[in-house]
């Protein structure tokens, strides 16, 4: 059987046409300003921020944060934890990360050992792990009997970092996957709310705009033009979904924070 529909095949599809800018390490004012900016316009960004800004602080021990990036969040945690960045070698070649002080490895293994950490950090990556059931398991792996898991992942967020974006997850897929690799304890909260998701789609096209990359001249140009012009009605929206991101209400969400822990 072929498909007669004309849209686009997306299985060809291997590079996005708007991708904004990544995050920069918290190691001096200037990137802390521009991470600030960025969280008021990326909603997603702003949500999980809100919920490790109240998670972190209480974290001890050893702490390891698979998928690192920038290692935005290390900020938020206390001085005295034994922090350990840990990523793919590809980080840099399909994410745009490269942060020293990060262990890269390649493969599937993490080159940590059993049971050697108080907490694991996960934001944003289950995603992008083409075997998300493998990955859980390692994170339990690692963790010392009784030790926390802190993840989350988007639901209502656009295709990104094409083609390496495999996964949606809902609550109820969440709690099987944690379940079967041995937490218990497990708390899935929803960052945002319906009117949450509707701002952050109003406020995803003057950027997309803006920032598109196609080549051609004119259409750029044009479409430039017009997401400037947007502009003022993304501020506007921003400031309402900052303002009301909190609320707890509603079956549609901008993703998920997880809370579990290894079972004793």
């Amino acid at each position: 059987m072929f498909s007669h529909i004309s849209r686009r095949n997306l299985i060809l599809k291997q590079v996005e046409v708007f991708r904004p800018s990544i995050f920069k390490p918290n190691d001096s004012f200037r990137n802390r300003f521009v991470n600030l900016i960025r969280r008021f316009i990326d909603l997603q960004a702003n949500s999980i921020w809100m919920d490790f800004g109240q998670e972190l602080p209480k974290v001890y021990g050893a702490v390891l944060d698979i998928g690192c990036g920038a290692q935005t969040y290390r900020i938020l945690m206390p001085e005295n934890v034994s922090y350990l960045g840990l990523d793919t070698e590809d980080a840099k070649l399909n994410f745009g990360y490269e942060v020293p002080g990060t262990l890269y490895f390649s493969g599937e293994d993490w080159p940590v050992g059993e049971a050697s950490f108080d907490f694991v950090l996960c934001a944003e990556v289950l995603e992008h792990i083409p075997d998300p059931r493998s990955f859980v398991q390692q994170a339990a792996k690692c963790l010392k009997p009784g030790g926390g898991l802190l993840l989350t992942v988007p639901f209502s967020a656009r295709w990104h970092f094409i083609p390496h974006d495999y996964w949606r997850f809902t609550p109820s897929g969440l709690n099987l996957l944690l379940l079967d690799a041995g937490f218990d304890s497990i708390v899935v909260h929803a960052r945002g709310n319906p009117l949450t998701v509707a701002c952050y789609k109003v406020m995803a096209l003057p950027l997309m705009l803006i920032f598109n990359a196609d080549k051609r001249v004119l259409s750029k140009v044009f479409n430039r033009t017009l997401g400037v012009l947007l502009i003022p009605l993304l501020l506007l929206v921003g400031v309402v979904a900052n303002l009301t991101i909190k609320l707890d209400w509603g079956d549609d969400c901008l993703g998920y924070t997880v809370i579990a822990k290894r079972k004793a």
